[in-house]
């Protein structure tokens, strides 16, 4: 039994033995597989590397060589450009290289070599580009009947090509044609020299009537354009005309020649220069031009006092002057009432906001053209003002349809409705797939191949051309694809063309926030508002630089960003640090919270005063009572902090969803408060 045993024993372990071989083998076997497949891999990565880094200077080199047939094209070098587009034939740009070399020989250029750039890229921004080139010198050509053709097809109709298609169609006695030409005379601003023979062609016919052409010359002098006034001067009648030396006067002193000439005004052309010198007056001060306006009205005919006393009410209205209503008022109750624009009537709605009359409010609107009136800011405010005077019924009628809009007036309309924003359900998530699929589209590729080269305005324009047409879905896309690439402009904007389907994160980005988050604890700043302000001013772009200076994501100016910077103690500031992300979020909430500090800590004046500065908005409080905060936004004067304003705290709100704040974060309506009188 024993010998048994051992034999038994001695075979268990034989096989343990041969197991542990095997064992020893398969780990040898996976030990030396991992070491073959980690060398391949280290060789796959090197030769992918190569690859990568050939395709990187071949992509730059490339784009050096587009960089180089674009500058070609503005020197007018047709040579270069043409052995440009040999090498680009394949570069992702190649179609406007072609447009280039094309567009240098358009004038020698046979038409079936034109079509047939047209057929190659078709629905492509170039041949739009191109369509439009060839447009003005069939115009120029007088070759009608392809121009018509031609014309239908343009996407992008500019007023100088309209205004070639209205010479022909005005020939033809087209009577919309001549409607609308007639439409585009009453301006203030220059024309395009196509519009010119439109013009003497309806002057001709006396379409364009003498009483016409005054009303644009009131236009261009009420502008300032004095030498647009003294060109329309040319079609009135010489012994009706106005006195150029008389007009030149008035520009240069306004107030000497109001006092030598109050006496003498007697024609047409002596009240028109008599309303340009008290205009010129009125832009400076209230007072002085209230003065002059008493000494000479009654030189004028109603229509003129009409006239006058609307700007005179319009100018006070900016200047937060309590008898602006009442000059309103007047230019209304005249016999012969001067036709009151939409921008003028807008500012009648505001001092009577400020005046907390609503009948006026009411009133304003009402008076305002249809197209003006189905504007949200007013919608909201009849709304306002129809439940002030107890009509709620038709006050809520208003507010529904408009709380539905994603906008500054549809939150405030929610709350006005007892409604507190959510976050909005979204559409069902974009898939990967499509984001790919969206990127490899040619007009996206175009875009992304233009910002790499930093050629932002024909990024710009390809990408708007590019999604004119998308439905939600493709927007979504585009704008992830944006987001991707550090577009956040485009994302967001793009986002924001959704009608049915949304994603609120695209539109309310948030990028660089463990930065910020670091330096928002420091200063105890809402992230939101902080959020909703950097989006309003830069849309996250780091580079960015306004017409006036300010720079990087929170615009800092030069002379802010060095005065913050000492309050800092950052030794040795450059203005070159501005830009730098860490730098410019430090600086610029450094600077929000000062004057949030000094302006009763309300964001609303808070964020008035980073845009227009802090003096301005102390100005713009009531000196006698206190004023609901969206009264206070909506009677802003500079437009575009009056916009500024309140986007920002739109976007606070909305900001406040996409980062999750608790349900204690304010509303639109207690974010703008009540501000204080002065």
């Amino acid at each position: 039994m024993r010998g048994n045993a051992d034999t038994n024993y001695a075979i268990y372990v034989a096989r343990q033995s041969r197991g542990f071989m095997t064992l020893l083998w398969i780990s040898f076997y996976i030990m030396f597989s991992l070491y073959r497949f980690a060398i391949y891999k280290f060789l796959i990565s090197i030769i992918l590397a190569i690859y990568a880094g050939t395709l990187a200077a071949n992509q730059s080199q490339f784009d050096d060589d587009f960089l180089a047939a674009r500058k070609a094209f503005q020197e007018g070098k047709a040579a270069h450009v043409s052995e440009y587009a040999q090498r680009l034939q394949h570069h992702v740009l190649a179609p406007y290289v072609e447009y280039y070399l094309l567009r240098m020989y358009l004038r020698s250029a046979d038409i079936a070599t034109i079509e047939a750039f047209l057929v190659r890229h078709k629905n492509n921004l170039v041949a739009d580009r191109l369509r439009a080139d060839w447009l003005k010198l069939l115009a120029q050509n007088h070759q009608w009947q392809l121009f018509e053709h031609e014309f239908e097809k343009l996407v992008n109709k500019n007023t100088e090509l309209l205004c070639f298609a209205y010479q022909h169609r005005i020939e033809k006695q087209n009577q919309e044609a001549i409607n609308s030409a007639r439409a585009l005379w009453f301006t203030a601003n220059s024309m395009p020299d196509s519009c010119t023979p439109v013009f003497n062609a309806l002057i001709s016919k006396n379409i364009i009537t003498v009483s016409d052409r005054w009303a644009r010359i009131r236009l261009a002098l009420e502008a300032g354009q004095t030498g647009m006034a003294r060109y329309i001067n040319r079609r009135i009648p010489a012994s009706e005309a106005l006195n150029v030396d008389e007009l030149n006067a008035a520009a240069q002193n306004p107030l000497r020649y109001l006092k030598t000439r109050q006496d003498k005004i007697r024609t047409r052309a002596d009240r028109e220069i008599a309303l340009f010198a008290l205009l010129r007056l009125l832009s400076n001060d209230t007072n002085p031009a209230l003065v002059k306006w008493l000494k000479v009205k009654d030189k004028l005919t109603d229509s003129d006092q009409s006239y006058f006393l609307g700007r005179l009410a319009y100018r006070a209205a900016m200047r937060h002057d309590a008898r602006a209503l009442e000059w309103f008022h007047a230019a209304h109750r005249l016999k012969d009432p001067y036709p009151m624009t939409d921008t003028l009537l807008a500012w009648q709605v505001r001092a009577a906001l400020r005046a907390e009359n609503w009948d006026s409010v009411l009133d304003s609107i009402n008076r305002m053209s249809e197209t003006e009136q189905s504007d949200s800011t007013w919608q909201y405010w009849k709304a306002r003002a129809l439940k002030a005077k107890g009509k709620l019924p038709e006050a809520t009628a208003l507010l529904i349809p408009l709380s539905n809009q994603h906008h500054y007036y549809g939150q405030l309309a929610k709350e006005e409705l007892g409604t507190v924003l959510s976050t909005p359900q979204e559409s069902s998530p974009i898939s990967e797939a499509e984001v790919i699929a969206m990127e490899k589209t040619p007009g996206v590729q175009r875009t992304l191949a233009f910002y790499r080269m930093n050629l932002r305005t024909e990024a710009y324009w390809e990408w708007v051309w590019t999604i004119r047409d998308f439905n939600d879905r493709q927007l979504l896309a585009a704008a992830e694809v944006a987001r991707r690439h550090g577009h956040y402009d485009r994302a967001i904007n793009t986002a924001s063309k959704t009608i049915e389907q949304h994603d609120f994160r695209l539109r309310f980005p948030t990028p660089h926030r463990d930065a910020l988050r670091l330096i928002l604890n420091e200063l105890d700043l809402d992230e939101a508002w902080v959020y909703g302000l950097i989006r309003q001013e830069s849309r996250f772009l780091t580079e960015v630089r306004s017409s006036a200076g300010a720079m990087g994501l929170m615009q800092l100016m030069p002379d802010t960003a060095k005065w913050v910077a000492k309050q800092l103690g950052i030794a040795n500031f450059q203005q070159n640090l501005i830009t730098q992300i860490d730098t410019n979020l430090r600086l610029g909430t450094y600077y929000l919270k000062h004057v949030l500090a000094t302006l009763d800590n309300q964001p609303l004046l808070a964020s008035a005063a980073y845009n227009a500065g802090p003096g301005r908005a102390k100005r713009w409080r009531d000196a006698d009572r206190s004023l609901e905060g969206a009264i206070y936004a909506e009677t802003i004067p500079f437009s575009e902090t009056r916009d500024y304003v309140k986007k920002v705290l739109k976007n606070s709100v909305y900001y406040s969803n996409v980062l999750e704040q608790d349900q204690t974060a304010p509303t639109l309506k207690e974010r703008l408060g009540i501000v204080a009188k002065k």
